[in-house]
């Protein structure tokens, strides 16, 4: 086949120093789904962003369908037929499917939006390309896997050829995934061409035709999928082999530390999504919640760290109630909470990551004088979870914006678990982070087990 874009040496600095793209070199084939994977920070969605034209290269070039290529922001990139369905998605909630795809490209009736012609439009992309979701539905009331189709809907009705998915089963069940991947191979079969930015090894090898590697911010190689297999992969994309599997001692549980008693709990549309659920977590365990997204686990760890109202039944902590208790009254008796959206809940992003390293503990001693903060000591502690955590950042002044997804969730993991909590709560705490990262997280969590319980012990 021959090939659709080449990015030849690509460079990326940033104003503040950062250098993201250092040398990048990819090569895609018209009509294949190419993955591109690397460790958080390793430079990928800069390089994306780059190709979309959100991001204007230091150096380099990009040559697409035999001609250079300098782009000046998406709308030009669109018009090349490059499209970008981002991680985080960009729809209106309160416009319908059809609203949301012909946004920005309306059809008229007049002076007027045509509706009509906007549902007959998306009622043909659903037909043509089997992404299959109901043009008269608010987005809002999508399930996560429909919006993303939405997502691709648009893109497609901009008449984008190559198509650049960023993450795209990060946050889908397993069946949503499976169904996406069918639709991608019907795109394929059309004549499209993927790139696939992902984390998910086993997705890169049920998916892609080839694969690049990219590691701090360059071209480590690019390999033949059928030629290739998730060690090797890994051991590219970290520098040394990864260990795939969490090793730890059996459990020897000691007293309750939590208890939850027929804990009923409402969603944000007043439906019950927790209903009379009971459960105990002991010390030294690691106690596992699974099911598929949406059934109830968010508002449950809602209710219990005092962010969502119980309906009714009771959540129990070292022998106390956490009834009507606060967010912060809870977090005081050093209940950790990793949730599993960073963006919105973890962290806040127009602050420094020093700042976010001690969102909730700027007051403690370790930190403050009275009511002044040390901001010597604050930067020291910052500088040791940036080298504990490996959180990839030159300067610990930058704003959490400038991270990668992946680096930021170290930031939030690093937060919690230096806290010496008694009690961990961890939703989801390896979405979106490389391979090398959920090594280390599951490893810190297995560590931190019997720290609790020593802590229970001590006090």
């Amino acid at each position: 086949m021959p090939n659709i874009l080449e990015m030849r040496d690509i460079h990326k600095i940033y104003p503040n120093g950062t250098v993201a793209n250092k040398g990048v070199n990819l090569t895609i084939q018209e009509g294949e789904i190419h993955a591109i994977v690397g460790e958080n920070g390793a430079g990928k969605s800069t390089l994306m962003k780059v190709l979309f034209g959100l991001e204007a290269p230091t150096q380099g070039e990009i040559i697409y369908k035999g001609k250079k290529l300098a782009l000046n922001g998406p709308k030009m990139a669109i018009t090349h037929g490059i499209g970008m369905v981002h991680q985080h998605f960009m729809l209106v909630p309160s416009f319908t499917v059809a609203e949301n795809i012909v946004l920005g490209n309306e059809p008229k009736k007049g002076i007027f939006s045509d509706r009509r012609k906007a549902k007959e439009i998306t009622e043909n992309l659903v037909n043509e390309y089997g992404l299959v979701v109901n043009a008269d539905t608010k987005v809002e009331n999508l399930s996560v896997g429909k919006k993303q189709r939405v997502e691709i809907l648009k893109v497609l009705f901009r008449g984008a050829k190559l198509l650049i998915l960023d993450e795209p089963t990060a946050v889908l069940t397993p069946q949503e995934t499976a169904d996406l991947f069918k639709s991608l191979k019907v795109l394929v079969s059309k004549g499209f061409t993927i790139i696939f930015i992902t984390h998910k090894l086993r997705e890169v090898m049920d998916i892609s035709n080839n694969i690049t590697v990219l590691r701090a911010g360059t071209t480590i190689g690019t390999l033949k999928t059928s030629e290739t297999n998730e060690e090797e992969i890994s051991r590219l994309m970290v520098g040394r082999d990864v260990l795939q599997r969490v090793i730890k001692k059996i459990a020897t549980p000691k007293e309750n530390v939590l208890s939850v008693n027929k804990l009923v709990v409402k969603d944000d549309r007043g439906q019950i999504a927790v209903n009379e659920v009971s459960f105990t977590v002991k010390a030294g365990e690691v106690f596992g919640i699974a099911g598929v997204e949406g059934n109830g686990q968010t508002e449950l760890i809602e209710a219990i760290t005092g962010i969502r109202p119980v309906v009714s039944g009771a959540v129990t902590y070292l022998d106390q109630s956490l009834h009507d208790k606060s967010v912060k009254a809870i977090r005081k008796l050093k209940i950790g909470y990793i949730p599993e959206d960073r963006q919105t809940r973890g962290a806040c992003l127009t602050a420094s990551i020093e700042e976010n390293l001690i969102l909730d503990r700027y007051t403690e001693k370790e930190l403050s004088v009275g009511p002044f903060i040390q901001f010597q000591k604050v930067g020291s502690f910052a500088e040791q979870m940036i080298r504990e955590y490996d959180i990839r950042t030159k300067n610990y002044k930058f704003a959490a914006s400038s991270l990668s997804g992946g680096n930021l969730q170290k930031v939030v993991i690093a937060r919690e678990l230096s806290k010496n909590p008694k009690l961990l709560i961890a939703a989801q705490p390896t979405r979106g982070v490389d391979i090398g990262a959920i090594e280390f997280i599951h490893k810190e969590i297995i560590k931190k087990t019997s720290e609790m319980i020593k802590n229970i012990v001590r006090e």
